[in-house]
């Protein structure tokens, strides 16, 4: 897929992709491609309150993935998106390999572009443990959803896992397309008067500039894995610059995500991507492509230990 800019609007950030068309100045032609929200086989209300709380630097979200089902998205929502603006991508979520490979099926017959793959969902045939978080049952998804669908897979991956770079092999192997590096990191916040979690679900997703450095290390050791295959990577987790962005573009990504930012500056995709393009032309790169990966490490320098 040929994006016309190198954002994508990240999932759960921008509904079913018309929330923002309502904001003066905003354009989806400003993102390359926008991630629709989280979709199950049926209807879902979601958690209870309180979903979303700011954090330092940061913001906690257990929204629950609520959605009206996927039958309703593709009859419904699908329909009145303008697929000339830009590219729309599904993101599929369940909680057992059966519901990820139905509603990846019901997608493949539909105008969306690609599906992204969330598996950081709780797998409760297995009591809970995420998909995300087990390279086997990552695995496992993608090769459902790969064998009902001809269209992109992108695997969305979890940064709460002990090696995300073996996962993304599994997930290759099983036939992902490309990756989103990463998803939310798992927090909590206390209310000290209550003593209770301020999360209704008692922990949610950590977004926002708080993850970054985390999610630029997961970018580059999962782009070591992609490289050989000429796998790309949406890299995300607390862009709020144009900077923020080249970073990723530079420790591996070929395209950058945007979700908390939006919610405090709804406009931010122009500034992205007039930033960019600066950056392009003072440094003489044709494109994105030439800075995708060009990540130069330090070489470490033994040094003796002193004699005590």
């Amino acid at each position: 897929m040929l994006f016309n800019t190198p954002i994508v609007l990240l999932s759960g950030c921008v509904g079913f992709g018309e929330e923002y068309t309502r904001v003066n100045g905003f354009s989806n032609r400003d993102a390359g491609a926008i991630c629709l929200k989280g979709t199950t086989l049926e209807p879902r209300l979601g958690n209870q309150p309180h979903r979303i709380y700011e954090t330092p630097e940061g913001m906690l979200n257990a929204i629950g993935l609520q959605n009206p089902g996927v039958d309703k998205v593709v009859s419904g929502i699908l329909p009145n998106l303008d697929f000339n603006e830009t590219r729309f991508i599904a993101n599929v979520s369940g909680s057992s390999v059966e519901e990820y490979y139905e509603v990846t099926r019901r997608f493949d017959d539909s105008p969306i572009d690609a599906i992204e793959i969330n598996i950081s969902c709780p797998n409760v045939k297995e009591g809970g443990v995420a998909f995300g978080n087990d390279p086997d049952m990552s695995a496992r998804v993608v090769a459902a959803c790969r064998g009902v669908t001809r269209k992109p897979l992108i695997t969305k991956l979890s940064p709460n896992q002990t090696d995300i770079a073996e996962n993304a092999r599994r997930c290759i192997d099983a036939g992902s397309d490309a990756f989103a590096v990463i998803n939310t990191l798992m927090g909590m916040a206390i209310d000290i008067e209550t003593r209770t979690p301020v999360i209704g679900n008692n922990q949610g997703g950590l977004s926002g500039p708080a993850i970054k450095p985390v999610a630029l290390l997961k970018v580059h050791q999962v782009h070591q894995v992609c490289k050989p295959h000429g796998i790309p990577i949406i890299g995300q987790g607390g862009i709020t610059t144009a900077g923020d962005a080249i970073e990723f573009l530079i420790a591996g990504a070929t395209a950058v995500g945007i979700g908390t930012a939006l919610f405090y500056d709804p406009l931010v995709c122009r500034k992205l991507n007039r930033g960019i393009l600066d950056y392009l032309q003072r440094h003489k790169l044709p494109s994105t492509r030439q800075l995708s990966g060009s990540l130069s490490l330090n070489q470490a320098t033994k040094t003796p230990c002193p004699v005590a």
